[in-house]
């Protein structure tokens, strides 16, 4: 407990006279430790010293709020106009740094400079090097002349905002050598459709569609805002997403499928129950009453028990006949190649027997298929196609679909086996005869013109000095062999890929209906209802909407760079970069 104690002291006035006798009353008053007061004189002086105090402060205090009004203004000023003067110097920037890379002619008196430029665009350059001769007062006008090179020139696709998405997934594989056939061609189809075969559901369809048409009809504000990654990813697709949604209502019609529940849309179903009460529909099952459903699956063959085994041999035979057909449309884009290069060992040694291996095995377990579909034949194509290298000259017995089926499985085997000596042996020998050939055609060569001296050093590098090693181009050409023949079997395989996500999406899908939402319903109760309806919906949207579309869309790509590409794209090429103040943005 704090104890205050009282001191009692004396307080008293001191009047004095002079200087010596206030020196001396102070000197009293310190050894004595009294205190001090000032009183009448001494106040005036301190009332005097804070008015002072108090001047300066308020002109400090003025000049603060004036330098502070300055600075806001000035901020002001500087954020309005720091966007101009940032494209004001990077486009200055650009501009000294393109021309650092001219060089001085001979005469030290103007520039000289060379660059790529395609070819519709010549005469915009030339229109250009004119105006800015007539704009500068220049005496001397910009001279434009296309020079010959051997070096490979940059490769540039025309594109707009529709197709530019779909070369860019293209370009992440590898752009394309100069004049080399572009996949994005057949890829604005192939790669929607082929993601809409795993992802068959119109009502799934239904919901991306919505979601690219709000990012479309939004693309002028969206394009102008600064976006977070995944949304800036999800906009720069949003006609991917679009073509996507489209082929996933085509294929989930052929699936009938919305949300797992078939309707019957296109006409009743062709099957009926044997009697009125339906007692033998799940065990001696229904009988066919009308004409076959005329547009995709029958909605009877859901909830059945041979359900899970007709749709698995239908999607597991359409994913077959689907990577058969995309893998000769990759063999027949080599051989554009090819001939466009005017390169015919590629035809003769390498489209042609690869298109003889890979139709030998895989197209005739197409054709199979087709036959199998259009007799109703019950034959078995796994024994088919084993046996046709086990023991090919045995009867087939009830596996035979047509006649002549021995004959023409001994010969498509024995032109298997003959076209992989004929992808491998005969290319490196004819390449090293070319070689051969070539190098001694350039003992001779004729003396250069003058224009073509004119051209600098790097363009004349010549192919024909490189060393030929016959060993090295031998082991390259037996590694492509192997992994044509080797890939001509995985690449099928994996094109089940499309069969084994398309079941589970079904599958899936069903799971979320008859789990969730029906068992909810089964209740009676309004509160497990919407509790229910809320697990539907988010798991629809978390895992189907977005997991499965992801998903999808990656095995999808897959098929095209590995499956469909591998057969004809090299993709060693290297992108146009032109001068332009648009594309500043981003190279930053």
């Amino acid at each position: 407990m704090d104890v205050h104690l009282q001191t009692e002291k004396n307080v008293f006035v001191i009047f004095y006279a002079g200087e010596k006798a206030k020196a001396k009353i102070l000197k009293i008053c310190e050894a004595f430790g009294a205190n001090r007061y000032p009183f009448a004189e001494e106040l005036g002086k301190q009332a005097q010293m804070i008015t002072e105090v108090s001047g300066r402060l308020l002109e400090l205090k003025t000049t603060i709020d004036a330098g502070l009004h300055h600075r806001d203004h000035l901020l002001n000023t500087i954020g309005v106009q720091f966007e101009q003067w940032d494209v004001l110097v990077r486009k200055e920037k650009s501009i000294h740094h393109t021309l650092n890379m001219l060089s001085l002619d001979v005469t030290k008196k103007c520039l000289v400079a060379e660059g790529w430029s395609p070819i519709f665009a010549n005469k915009q350059i030339q229109d250009a090097l004119q105006r800015a001769a007539l704009d500068s007062n220049s005496q001397v006008n910009a001279i434009f002349q296309v020079l010959h090179t051997r070096e490979l020139p940059p490769t540039f696709f025309r594109t707009n905002k529709f197709t530019s998405s779909f070369q860019g997934i293209i370009d992440s594989y590898g752009v394309a050598k100069y004049q080399e056939a572009n996949p994005t061609v057949y890829t604005v189809v192939t790669f929607p459709f082929l993601f809409a075969v795993m992802f068959g559901d119109w009502g799934h369809g239904i919901c991306l569609l919505l979601a690219a048409l709000y990012f479309i009809i939004r693309e002028k504000k969206l394009s102008s805002q600064k976006l977070d990654d995944i949304t800036e990813m999800t906009f720069g697709g949003r006609y991917v997403i679009l073509l996507m949604a489209l082929f996933s209502i085509y294929t989930g019609f052929i699936y009938n499928e919305f949300f797992s529940v078939p309707f019957a849309l296109f006409a009743p179903s062709a099957y009926d129950c044997r009697d009125l009460s339906c007692r033998d529909a799940t065990t001696v099952g229904l009988i066919k009453v009308r004409d076959s459903y005329p547009f995709g699956v029958d909605p009877v063959w859901h909830g059945t028990r041979s359900e899970l085994p007709f749709l698995n041999s239908l999607k597991m035979k359409m994913s077959i006949l689907l990577g058969v057909a995309q893998m000769n449309l990759g063999i027949v884009m080599s051989y554009c190649n090819a001939i466009f290069f005017r390169n015919r060992v590629n035809v003769w040694f390498q489209f042609i027997p690869q298109m003889i291996f890979l139709n030998s095995l895989f197209g005739y377990l197409a054709l199979l298929i087709i036959v199998k579909w259009c007799t109703g034949s019950q034959a078995d194509l796994y024994h088919i196609l084993i046996y046709m290298f086990l023991s090919p000259t045995d009867d087939l017995g009830e596996n035979q679909l047509f006649v002549g089926q021995k004959n023409l499985q001994l010969v498509l085997l024995l032109l298997a086996f003959i076209s992989v000596p004929w992808m491998l042996l005969p290319k490196p020998f004819i390449l090293k005869k070319q070689h051969e050939a070539r190098h001694g055609a350039e003992s001779y060569t004729p003396l250069e013109s003058t224009d073509e001296s004119l051209q600098p050093e790097s363009n004349h590098e010549s192919h024909g000095h490189e060393e030929f090693e016959f060993s090295e181009v031998f082991v390259h050409q037996l590694i492509h062999t192997i992994e044509f023949v080797l890939g001509a079997v995985s690449n099928t395989a994996s094109y089940l890929r499309l069969w084994a996500l398309s079941l589970a999406h079904s599958e899936l899908s069903s799971v979320f209906y008859e789990k969730v939402l029906l068992m909810a319903w089964g209740y009676n109760n309004v509160i497990i209802l919407i509790v229910g309806l809320i697990v539907f919906i988010f798991a629809t949207v978390g895992v189907l909407l977005v997991m499965e579309t992801l998903s999808a869309f990656l095995h999808a790509l897959r098929l095209h760079w590995v499956e469909f590409q591998n057969k004809f794209y090299e993709g060693d090429g290297y992108k146009f970069h032109p001068f332009s103040f648009s594309l500043l943005d981003d190279e930053e």
